[in-house]
């Protein structure tokens, strides 16, 4: 009798923890439960980590009290973790209104994620419209690499975390979006893993240098969630924005500005070409370091 107690005592507390702690991350520590898990258990892991945040949420904050902010952050948070759960991915941490989620599996699943992510967006802010509220945006980066999964902490306090460089890779390409006015953006390691690439409509959009990385990553759309008129446009001029980004990248400014205006004059709402124009442009005037490589530096999250 004192057994079966003992075991009840120990499901309720592994049911409680995984709240806290992802069942998906004690397993990956080869642990039965919380309670086996002890400071320096580690593994490493080829993972596809993806990080989410809510667009100019501090000004958006700043209208409401402690308790509204609360309400909102779960109301949002609540809509967002099934679809990533549904696509086999598990959730890491909740940093404020931001996600950390990662995926063991297959890249696609966190594309997959991302584009059910967005879509329920489109829902939630409908809810909120018919209330009174304002839209909120959303930014997803994702990107495939090795972290280390482990715990750290002291006598008295122990977590679990992720650590790699692929981790702060993937918040960084977060942070892109907003620069780029895009949903969600992969990199190149992503796309490299998507087994069935015709699941999916991708434009390539820079070849970046991000804030504490040397090397250059190369980043990608992820068109599935545009509006059926904006999906048709840039669709439609997919080849002339190809052709301009080979010339852009083989030095020959000219000739990609000349395209990059041509597509600019059939679809001005594109951002992405607003951000060509105005590259080849300070190019042009300020003329190419021979040293130039193609490579933008946007070294701000």
């Amino acid at each position: 009798m004192s057994r079966l107690k003992s075991h009840i005592y120990s499901s309720k507390v592994s049911s409680a923890y995984e709240k806290f702690v992802p069942k998906e991350f004690i397993n990956y520590l080869d642990k039965e439960s919380i309670l086996d898990v002890e400071i320096g258990n580690q593994v490493l892991k080829e993972m596809t980590v993806m990080f989410s945040d809510i667009r100019a949420f501090t000004s958006l904050s700043e209208k409401m009290t402690p308790q509204e902010n609360f309400n909102f952050i779960n109301a949002y948070l609540k809509r967002m973790e099934p679809n990533i759960k549904n696509n086999k991915g598990f959730i890491d941490k909740y940093i404020g209104d931001a996600i950390m989620a990662l995926f063991p599996e297959n890249p696609e699943d966190a594309v997959n994620a991302g584009i059910f992510m967005l879509q329920e967006l489109e829902k939630y802010n409908e809810r909120r419209i018919e209330k009174g509220y304002e839209p909120i945006e959303i930014g997803i980066g994702i990107h495939t690499g090795k972290l280390m999964l482990g715990t750290v902490g002291g006598e008295n306090r122990m977590d679990g975390t992720v650590i790699s460089d692929n981790v702060n890779l993937a918040s960084r390409i977060e942070g892109l979006n907003k620069f780029y006015g895009t949903g969600i953006l992969v990199s190149s390691d992503t796309m490299d893993g998507i087994k069935n690439k015709n699941m999916f409509k991708f434009r390539f959009i820079d070849k970046v240098r991000v804030k504490g990385k040397k090397e250059p990553i190369e980043i990608f759309e992820v068109l599935n969630t545009k509006k059926e008129k904006e999906l048709k446009k840039i669709t439609e001029n997919l080849n002339l924005y190809e052709n301009a980004i080979k010339f852009y990248q083989k030095k020959e400014i000219l000739k990609a500005l000349e395209i990059f205006k041509k597509i600019y004059n059939i679809d001005s709402g594109d951002r992405i070409i607003d951000v060509y124009i105005n590259r080849c442009e300070k190019l042009l005037k300020e003329k190419i370091n021979e040293e130039w490589d193609g490579v933008e530096n946007l070294y701000e999250k």
